[in-house]
Order: structure tokens, then C-alpha cells, then sequence
């Protein structure tokens, strides 16, 4: 079986997931692709930026709940239904590779990290969906490596599949601004640039960029980038939506093959 690519998307607002733009009109091409492959995934492990907790933990509900961890939005993000179906075989495989690294937990489910991006790339739902929680007391280095333990799994059919923004810092929000701020730009090119080049030290150091703490006030949104930049390997990634909005998201996203 040919290896599976290894997806990392920025997702920005939970309003992505009723949009219609160039983003998410970017987000239907790739995932049209993967859905058409004669190697379309027989299911995603997705690593959310909305599952912080203070441990690697693993779903393993047959139906995992849909997770509306928003508020003051619209009646109809929270109507709309994203019917996911868990694989009791990948979490298997991830216990066996992440061994006492890892434990099952069924108290989250599926949020809007997750849905409201492949509600764009897989809105029938046909590919099940497992989340693993981003791991609040690792660094970066140790989410890195989690991604290399996990790489196996691309070579048994599965996808790996990250969501967070490499800029996100909710409290600078320009609403009126489609673009980013000065900060936001130089942060998110400096980090795109270093994952084109496969610079993976640059992105565990991110802290060392003058821009970071305006950027990642706050690390949840960035490690999900970490375990995908440790699937993919030494694999070119290419970028896609490398733009930023409402001046302090970037909403760049790269897929690894």
C-alpha cells in the first residue's frame, strides 16, 4: 500500500465550518483528492488543537460525540451535524506503537478543531475519525517524536491529520482586518519557510523568533504542527492557504507526500 500523505490545516474561526471561500474551497480540492485515491484512508488520526489535556489520550467510541466547544455563534454552527464514526482498529495500532505513553479516553469526542475543517474536505463522513489529545505538559521536541512513533501508521492506511494555526492569538483579533498584522506575517512566513525546507529544529525552537510570543501566546494551537512535522518524516511538504486573516491567525496549512 502506498503511504498515506500527512494533512496539517489551519482552521482559524469555528464560522470556517459554514463558510464558503477561497479557504475552504481549498480544503474541498484536497480532500476530494484524498477521497478519490485508490488509497483513500481507511481512517484519519486527527490531533486537534481543542483536545489540550494533560496527557496523550486516545478515543476509542465507536460513535464519538460531536463537541460544540463554542459560544456566542450563530444557531446554525451548532445545528449542524458532522456524523462521525470511530475505528476501533487504529486505536489499537496507536496504543501498540505509543505503548504506556498513551491511555484510552472517551470523555471528549469530536470538536470543532476537527469538524469544522473536514465538514470541507470529507462532508459525507465516510472516513472515520479517531482524536488524539495534544499533550499540554510535552515539549516540543517530545510532540515531535510522538509524530515519529506514530509515522508507521501511514504505511497501514491510515491518515494523519493535525489542526491548529501556526499564528493564533485570539485577544490581538483585527476584525476588520483581512489580512495580518505585521507580527502575524513575518511569524507565519518564518515558520512556513522552515517547514518547506524541512527545517524541523526551526519549528521546535519557535520560541526563538521575535514574533512568537505575539504569535503563540499559548502553545495549543501550534503543537498539532509538531506530531504532523514528526509523521511526515523527512517527506517535502507543500502549503496550502498560506494566508493570514483578522490580523493575528495564519491560516496556513501543508500536506506532507
Amino acid at each position: 500500500m502506498k503511504k498515506t500523505p500527512v494533512i496539517f490545516v489551519g482552521h482559524g474561526s469555528p464560522m470556517l465550518a459554514i463558510d464558503e471561500n477561497d479557504l475552504t474551497r481549498e480544503m474541498q480540492r484536497i480532500g476530494a483528492d484524498i477521497l478519490n485515491s485508490p488509497e483513500k484512508p481507511k481512517a484519519i488520526l486527527a490531533v486537534s488543537a481543542h483536545w489540550f489535556a494533560p496527557g496523550t489520550y486516545i478515543q476509542s467510541a465507536e460513535k464519538p460525540r460531536q463537541v460544540y466547544d463554542m459560544y456566542g455563534f450563530p444557531e446554525e454552527l451548532y445545528q449542524l451535524q458532522y456524523p462521525v464514526k470511530g475505528y476501533a482498529e487504529l486505536t489499537k495500532e496507536v496504543c501498540c506503537l505509543l505503548g504506556d505513553d498513551v491511555s484510552i479516553n472517551d470523555s471528549w469526542g469530536i470538536d470543532h478543531g476537527t469538524w469544522s475543517v473536514m465538514v470541507h474536505m470529507f462532508p459525507d463522513a465516510s472516513i472515520p475519525v479517531v482524536q488524539l489529545s495534544v499533550n499540554g505538559n510535552l515539549k516540543p521536541e517530545q510532540c515531535v517524536e510522538i509524530g515519529r512513533k506514530l509515522a508507521p501508521l501511514r504505511e497501514q492506511g491510515y491518515l494523519i491529520w493535525g489542526s491548529g494555526n501556526i499564528v493564533h492569538n485570539l485577544r490581538r483579533i483585527e476584525w476588520n482586518n483581512r489580512g495580518g498584522s505585521d507580527q502575524a506575517e513575518r511569524f507565519s512566513k518564518y515558520i512556513v519557510d522552515s517547514v518547506l525546507k524541512g527545517d524541523v529544529d526551526a519549528a521546535i525552537h519557535y520560541q526563538d523568533h521575535e514574533n512568537a510570543a505575539y504569535s503563540v501566546p499559548t502553545p495549543d494551537h501550534y503543537m498539532p504542527l509538531l506530531y504532523c512535522l514528526g509523521a511526515a518524516g523527512d517527506d517535502p511538504a507543500t502549503v496550502f492557504n498560506n494566508t493570514c486573516t483578522m490580523g493575528s491567525l495564519s491560516m496556513a496549512g501543508f500536506i506532507w507526500a
